[in-house]
């Protein structure tokens, strides 16, 4: 038996807002939709192209209060091929949470506060 990564899945409140973020600060993509007949839910998978994991935003009609993200420990970790390019276009957006210079990473959040954490690539 074996198992392979498929999605993580995050929960949003403005999908647009956040299929925007995604789209300009990661470069993902959408790649699939399933909306609920009924209205109440919209599940946007997206894709960077190049991997076969996947993000999955929920978003549902009748949330209308934040998240609750707890401590926060969860995130997601992207690699950037230029991580220089990567950290200016971040610093630009507003979107740096968090640095570690000494590790040589940095976090940003998303528009419901989750964190996602920027790594160079390996060389």
């Amino acid at each position: 038996m074996s198992f392979t990564f498929a999605h993580n899945n995050i929960n949003v409140m403005d999908l647009q807002q956040s299929l925007d973020f995604y789209s300009q600060a990661l470069g993902l993509t959408e790649c699939r939709r399933k909306e609920a007949k009924d209205g109440s839910f919209i599940l946007v998978y997206l894709t960077d192209g190049a991997s076969g994991h996947m993000l999955e935003l929920t978003w549902l009609r009748d949330r209308t209060n934040p998240y609750d993200l707890g401590d926060n420990e969860f995130h997601l970790a992207f690699t950037a091929d230029d991580f220089d390019a990567a950290h200016e276009l971040h610093k630009q957006m507003g979107c740096i949470c968090y640095e570690n210079a000494a590790m040589g990473i940095y976090f940003i959040s998303d528009p419901d506060g989750y964190w996602l954490e920027i790594l160079p690539a390996k060389k």
